[in-house]
């Protein structure tokens, strides 16, 4: 099977921007968008849907992308994703990385199966990540910068694994939750975590 390319954005006005998200499912931290806006040439080879790569990989093609596209980063925080939910928060941080592009879009194209609700033309392209290039490479940069933001976060908390797991409930991430109880980053609106904060 093939990967990613540029058929999806073909016919569209540019300047045609690929949309994605890290972080919907862990326990902790905030949720990142990447709005990507690809060069005509120059694109670096083996982009790809980042949860194919290695770590080292993504974070190469990620200092890659940058250094050729625009890039565009939105975040929605723990505060946001638990007043709002994950779904609306995920939309929010896809807003904002679109609007740090700081250029109007010609077309959108979003990993998933909704848009945010924004003037923009746009259109969400369910297994994006895989099939459109400009979405790919949107997948590797917010993951990217998600899992730095989360290995940072791991030498301030330690004792949680985040640099492993990247706030995932994994084994280690939860037995921790148990025992030293959440963290200001934690989502409380999520169950493990709502179930240590009762516990305490």
């Amino acid at each position: 099977m093939s990967g990613p390319d540029r058929g999806l954005e073909a016919g569209h006005p540019a300047p045609v921007v690929g949309v994605d998200e890290a972080g919907r499912g862990p326990l902790c931290g905030p949720v990142v968008a990447a709005a990507v806006i690809l060069p005509e040439g120059a694109v670096p080879d083996g982009i790809d849907d980042s949860k194919k790569l290695s770590a080292a990989a993504r974070a190469a093609l990620s200092d890659r992308i940058r250094a050729v596209a625009r890039v565009g980063i939105g975040m929605a925080d723990v505060a946001e994703i638990d007043r709002l939910n994950i779904l609306h928060a995920t939309m929010l941080a896809m807003e904002r990385a679109v609007a740090a592009l700081g250029i109007a879009p010609g077309m959108v194209l979003v990993d998933g199966n909704r848009c945010p609700r924004w003037a923009h033309p746009s259109t969400a392209i369910v297994g994006g990540d895989a099939r459109c290039l400009s979405i790919a490479a949107a997948s590797i940069v917010a993951k990217q910068h998600r899992d730095a933001m989360m290995i940072a976060l791991d030498a301030e908390f330690p004792g949680y694994g985040w640099a492993r797991n990247k706030g995932y409930g994994s084994r280690e991430h939860c037995e921790a939750l148990r025992r030293l109880g959440p963290t200001p980053h934690h989502r409380r609106s999520f169950a493990p975590v709502a179930q240590a904060w009762l516990a305490l």
